[in-house]
């Protein structure tokens, strides 16, 4: 047992970039690829998640001090510290059973596409952590009812019925992702689309607006605005409105506005990468297919930075800044100050997918569920505090919590992990859940009818 924790935890330890590419060479040579064009291929995904890594990391060290000078100035004190996303993943991998998580999600995966129940060849098993995040605060919550082992039992079952919703959620997107994308045969596994099924039926009330129902995506703001629509333009102008918010001298403004710009000039071209690598396994990956089952098409999943050459997540993540960082101050139940997370794929790219890449519509999407990210790291922060200092797995001071304010699909982790407080007379997280589960449901007919429809045209 040991050992196989040593295999998984050396594995998942060399990073996205090394590890994704290695699963993609491995199914390039079980479809009968050529040695030398999967390894090409593999390659070639793996500087795709290099330069996007480097890029939003490059984003998050330029826009996150000056957050942070926003904040100063008002004085804010709030005593959640925001680790980010990575912070999580570092004291969820502490669990002590977390590298049980990796073959399980084989399992289901490989036993959900012998049954025929998914179209979803999983490759992105790094982000494993997330169902280890979810089974952490499942284990917190049933350990005082079922004992050690029943709430281990618990955290196994749970993640198993996440890893199911992850690969429908797959399924359901791939059509309107290749659309958006361009990229054939692929999907995006990532949780954090889990939020769209609550964003439906918000966006569909919004498309009963005229106004609103219109195409209106960074190409058709460029036709109207022209020049100032560019990406190196609109990059410089946000970077100058971050300064001047920030109190930044003139020097520090315009330096922050030049790194915004070539941040966001940066993506569509790291985007192209992802296209060069894809395309040829996607394509072997259906031919295999063809052969092997007739009538069935066969797509890969993976992490959502293949979708970053679309500028209106970025426009919609530069905007949700501020307003994250506005809510953070006067929500009520709100204590975690962000920071590592204050650049929120998770709440970009699901009103992405959701609006079909509507500028007007995600804007409007991600200010209503902003402070939903608040709120769930503010109720998450027990759990990985606990955690974090039971297994050293990060210094903390005396007092201090620690948590996430961008936690991937955050509605759905936390009534799933949450679902158990009925044991203790609290049925608010299960009445989540049954809402959640019925807004996924609707979100996948939706998705279903329209890929058939567009397919039949």
């Amino acid at each position: 047992m040991q050992g196989l924790s040593s295999v998984v935890n050396y594995l998942l330890s060399l990073g996205a970039a090394i590890f994704v590419p290695i699963i993609i060479i491995i199914a390039g040579l079980i479809v009968k690829m050529k040695v030398r064009d999967a390894v090409s291929a593999g390659i070639t995904l793996g500087v795709a998640f290099t330069g996007m890594t480097m890029l939003i990391s490059f984003m998050t060290d330029t826009i996150s001090p000056a957050a942070q000078a926003m904040l100063k100035s008002t004085g804010i004190s709030l005593p959640i510290v925001d680790g980010g996303w990575t912070t999580m993943s570092t004291i969820s991998w502490s669990w002590p059973y977390a590298f049980l998580m990796f073959p399980l999600l084989i399992i289901v995966n490989v036993f959900m596409l012998l049954i025929n129940k998914t179209n979803t060849f999983n490759a992105d098993l790094w982000n494993v952590w997330g169902k280890i995040f979810t089974a952490v605060a499942v284990v917190a919550i049933t350990k005082p009812h079922f004992g050690a082992f029943g709430s281990i039992v618990c955290a196994f079952v749970v993640a198993a019925i996440q890893i199911i919703f992850e690969l429908k959620a797959a399924d359901m997107h791939q059509h309107r992702i290749e659309k958006l994308s361009g990229i054939p045969g692929v999907t995006c596994t990532h949780k954090m689309t889990f939020l769209g099924a609550v964003m439906y039926p918000i966006d569909c009330i919004l498309r009963k607006v005229p106004s609103l129902n219109k195409q209106f995506d960074a190409a058709a703001l460029k036709e109207k605005v022209g020049i100032f629509a560019e990406n190196h333009i609109l990059g410089f102008i946000l970077g100058i409105i971050f300064g001047v918010l920030a109190r930044y001298s003139v020097a520090d403004t315009l330096t922050l506005a030049i790194k915004a710009a070539t941040a966001l000039t940066l993506f569509p071209v790291i985007t192209k990468y992802f296209m060069q690598a894809l395309a040829p396994i996607s394509e072997a990956v259906s031919d295999f297919m063809n052969k092997k089952f007739s009538g069935r098409t066969l797509v890969v999943g993976l992490d959502w930075p293949f979708l970053g050459g679309s500028n209106e997540i970025w426009l919609a993540v530069i905007y949700s800044v501020p307003i994250t960082l506005l809510f953070s101050m006067f929500l009520p139940g709100n204590e975690i100050l962000p920071f590592a997370g204050i650049i929120n794929i998770a709440l970009a790219v699901p009103a992405f997918l959701v609006t079909g890449g509507n500028l007007i519509r995600m804007i409007i999407l991600c200010t209503i569920f902003a402070p939903v990210f608040l709120w769930v790291g503010t109720a998450f922060a027990p759990f990985m505090t606990d955690l974090a200092r039971t297994t050293g797995a990060v210094s903390l001071k005396a007092g201090e919590m620690i948590s996430n304010s961008s936690i991937d699909g955050p509605i759905q982790t936390y009534a799933f992990s949450h679902v158990f407080k009925i044991l203790d007379g609290d049925f608010i997280p299960l009445v989540i859940l049954i809402v959640w589960v019925v807004c996924f449901v609707f979100y996948y007919r939706s998705l279903a009818k329209e890929a058939r429809e567009e397919m039949n045209s």
